[in-house]
């Protein structure tokens, strides 16, 4: 953005006030008063803006670009829930049990047997990454108390650790379901990002055009009511030699009808002025509440620009690596290519190496009802060795389960192969098949892309080289035109001319002037245009997106 002295600053700043106070009033004519009020804005209070300052004004009131960027955290929230398939899931249960059934045992007297069981769970699931293994790891203790005679302990207390992992040898080996997930919603989030990129380009650039329109349409007005000046000023003076007898009074009518006339185009320039101003508030303003809506703006960037002087194939390569369009349509293919990858995985057979470690114990206290079945005699003669031998038992198994299961007095050991295939692989080589189509038409549209986006950086090139020469031309013009229009005004007065050509000359400079102003105008547009089509509208403009 150019620097401008501070005086400068001011006089230009005073010209645009004035411009636009001056469309808030009346104008008067041949004909008398002619209000000119532009509705809905107060003339006695204006906002002088600056380009960077209608910028983030917009960025931040851009109602698209809220939406933009909650689209842009939505998908960050779906990378995250994607990753949660490989978060370590913890799960347990816990419960107590109280059964009583009627007893149908030979080696029980009672009516009746009462167990009451009290259980606890708690595993740990995991799935890794980088092998598709799954991995568990569980622990189980069981406390059960009866009133059956025949069981040794009571309470008895069963505990178990069991660890066991599954790994894929074809299919899910190095691709599967949570990966596919994951890969897929981070290239969505990616192109979430350069969608947000890219409409906040496309808002800078409507910003920058808006705001330049504005600019033209101020100082349009201000040119058509220096020419009604001038057109007034005139009219005064044939009328003066109208008086002296130098020109016929018919001679007045041309002037008051070149009055009229211009009259027109201030009316015509004061309704731009108000459409032009309303499109760059639509694009600054917080809402249609904003108190924004009721003051005249007063544009204070001058309309000069650095004219790029890339080389065209520059400018493409610049386009092809940054343009956000460009980038996504990469992002697409990405996404295809994880589609394919998986389908072509899921066609191969299931086959899985598989392995568990359980570690048991059990423990537990005597059972003060315990009676042998097999040998009543224990109770008067236990020094028997059968009953010695029994007892030795049943000491032996009271105590803690878990000594045994980290003892691992009673481990298992298991390990196999399991496999799954389907006879015949119609659905997937569908789904496979229709994930190539798909490549193949995204890539078409790849291609289609990079041809639309170098014609487009060919066509605002050209765009800007011509807005360049056009003014140079209309500078040239304008220059020429107000020359002729004084020498005219001399010869009028000399006697050499007559009203008619004045009048000519006069037409020929306003409509210069204003073409100069629209081709300053068009030249910063163009430039805006260049910076979009290459990609580079926020490097350009410093603004980095969080």
């Amino acid at each position: 953005m150019s620097k401008i002295p501070a005086f400068i600053f001011i006089i230009l700043a005073l010209t645009l006030s004035s411009a636009a106070q001056e469309s808030v009033g009346t104008v008067s004519s041949s004909t008398g008063s002619i209000a000119t009020i532009r509705v809905g804005v107060n003339a006695l209070d204006t906002k002088a803006l600056t380009l960077r300052e209608a910028i983030e004004l917009a960025l931040e009131n851009s109602k698209e670009l809220r939406v933009s960027h909650g689209a842009a955290k939505v998908a960050g929230y779906d990378v995250l829930a994607a990753r949660g398939a490989f978060d370590p899931r913890f799960s347990g249960q816990s419960f107590i049990d109280n059964t009583k059934s009627p007893n149908v045992s030979i080696f029980s007297s009672n009516t009746s047997t009462t167990n009451k069981t009290v259980f606890g769970n708690a595993s740990l699931f995991g799935l890794l990454k980088p092998t598709g293994t799954t991995v568990t790891a569980s622990i189980t203790s069981q406390k059960v108390s009866t009133n059956n005679p025949i069981s040794l302990l009571s309470p008895q207390q069963n505990s178990n650790f069991n660890f066991s992992f599954a790994q894929p040898l074809l299919r899910g080996l190095r691709f599967d379901q949570a990966r596919r997930v994951l890969t897929i919603s981070k290239r969505s989030a990616e192109i979430s990002n350069l969608q947000l990129i890219q409409k906040t380009t496309d808002t800078v650039t409507s910003v920058q055009k808006a705001y330049w329109d504005l600019v033209f349409a101020l100082r349009n007005l201000q040119v058509q009511r220096d020419g009604l000046r001038d057109s007034r000023e005139q009219l005064e003076h044939n009328r003066r030699l109208v008086a002296e007898g130098q020109l016929a009074p018919n001679d007045i009518l041309p002037s008051e009808t070149q009055v009229a006339i211009i009259e027109q185009a201030v009316f015509e320039a004061t309704d731009i002025v108000g459409r032009a101003e309303n499109a760059l508030k639509n694009f600054i303003a917080a809402g249609k509440d904003d108190t924004l809506w009721g003051l005249p703006i007063v544009p204070t960037d001058q309309p000069k620009a650095e004219i790029p002087t890339v080389s065209l194939e520059d400018a493409i390569g610049s386009a092809m690596a940054k343009r956000p369009e460009l980038m996504i349509a990469a992002e697409q293919v990405g996404i295809n290519e994880a589609e394919k990858r998986f389908y072509k995985d899921q066609a191969r057979p299931q086959i899985d190496l598989t392995a568990s470690y359980t570690s048991a114990g059990i423990g537990g206290e005597k059972n003060p009802r315990f009676s042998s079945p097999f040998s009543s005699s224990c109770q008067t003669n236990p020094s028997t060795p059968s009953c010695v031998a029994q007892l030795a038992l049943i000491n032996g198994l009271v105590g803690n389960s878990f000594t045994d299961v980290w003892a691992n007095n009673f481990p298992s050991l298991r390990v196999g192969i399991t496999f799954n295939f389907t006879v015949g692989r119609k659905t997937t080589e569908a789904q496979l098949g229709k994930a190539i189509v798909q490549g193949q038409q995204i890539v078409a549209q790849q291609e289609q892309a990079q041809q639309l986006v170098q014609i487009d950086v060919r066509n605002t090139l050209q765009a800007l080289r011509t807005a360049e020469a056009k003014l140079k031309a209309s500078t040239v013009a304008r220059e020429n035109s107000e020359k002729q229009y004084e020498s005219e005004k001399r010869k009028l007065d000399a006697g050499q001319s007559d009203i008619y050509r004045v009048l000519e000359r006069q037409t020929a400079m306003l409509s210069a002037r204003s073409g100069e102003l629209r081709a300053q105008t068009e030249l910063r547009k163009a430039v805006a245009d260049y910076y979009r089509a290459t990609g580079t509208t926020l490097e350009f403009n410093k603004i980095e997106l969080k």
